[in-house]
């Protein structure tokens, strides 16, 4: 079968489609003839060698994807680790989820890491229940992203209220048609103090972090009291210089989220699909594609997302 295979560590320049085994599941999973990969950050840390516990390579890159079960025929999107880049994939048959009648298979394959990484964020803060009193305040960094526009979303259903931060104005204007209530374009501002001018110094009740280097510090200064940083990525590659004294003073703190660690959780994953799926039939929730490459074009896949160029999800063609 064709896979998109990581031929070394390295830039994505080391994507090449090449002809590899196919598959054997194992007891627990099932056999996907795959349409369509959605790309994440952590396929460009796989790809480098820096994203924890990869194999060496050569290894077929890929950790979503939305096909058909090749012995029954129902569509489903995916979750694994790697190889969901490739024409067949075994995938744990707990991580199968099925397709939206309504969906195309480019949306589903944008679904597994952005909503479940989105879900799981929203229950680590807290704020999966609606607020009785005041709307709690939610900041999320990259929110023109996959993640950040799929916790738009739920942030919309749960009734909280949004601050996002993104490259450009354009792609502000179009998260707030998604319902972010307050865009904010770091390159023209300091996010910090957009933060407090927008809520009057007091800060905000969460923020969902995924940069790393110095912005765990500046999420932490933007917390109002008893405030929470949900930390899920280091997009800028940089480790964090977060003292855990700045957390003191607000009695703030900064909880770790892992979808790799998560997804071994079956009560878990399946309390956050139960959810999930009454939203997605309800209407609420819908992936957004914003690029669709063929499987021959991954490495400018890749670059699109280091070069923060894309607008919602980077989806790749399987064929």
């Amino acid at each position: 079968m064709k896979a998109i295979v990581i031929e070394r560590y390295g830039s994505p320049e080391v994507l090449a489609v090449r002809e590899v085994a196919d598959p054997q599941p194992g007891p627990a999973e099932r056999l996907v003839r795959v349409q369509a990969g959605g790309v994440n950050f952590a396929d460009i840390l796989t790809a480098s060698g820096k994203y924890p516990s990869t194999p060496k390579p050569p290894l077929v890159a890929g950790r979503e994807f939305a096909g058909e079960l090749a012995d029954a025929g129902p569509r489903v999107m995916g979750y694994t680790q790697w190889g969901a880049f490739a024409e067949q994939v075994a995938a744990h048959a707990e991580l199968l989820w099925p397709v939206p009648d309504n969906w195309s298979m480019e949306e589903a394959a944008a679904f597994p890491v952005n909503y479940f990484t989105a879900y799981l964020a929203f229950w680590k803060a807290g704020l999966l229940e609606k607020p009785a009193g005041s709307r709690p305040r939610l900041l999320i960094h990259a929110v023109a992203g996959g993640v950040g526009t799929a916790a738009v979303e739920i942030g919309k259903v749960l009734g909280v209220e949004t601050y996002g931060t993104s490259s450009s104005e354009e792609k502000l204007a179009r998260v707030k048609e998604l319902g972010l209530d307050h865009g904010i374009n770091y390159q023209q501002h300091d996010y910090e103090e957009a933060v407090k001018q927008l809520t009057h110094g007091e800060g905000v009740d969460v923020v969902f972090e995924m940069l790393g280097g110095e912005h765990p510090v500046k999420s932490v200064r933007c917390l109002r009291d008893f405030g929470r940083v949900i930390v899920y990525g280091a997009a800028t590659g940089q480790p964090s210089q977060l003292d855990p004294r700045i957390l003191y003073a607000k009695g703030a703190s900064v909880h770790g989220l892992w979808l790799t660690y998560l997804s071994m959780k079956p009560a878990l994953m399946a309390g956050a699909w139960k959810q999930l799926s009454e939203w997605i039939a309800a209407g609420f929730l819908r992936p957004v594609v914003g690029q669709v490459l063929p499987m021959d074009q991954a490495a400018s896949a890749y670059q699109m997302l280091l070069h923060r160029a894309n607008f919602g999800k980077v989806v790749l063609q399987i064929k």
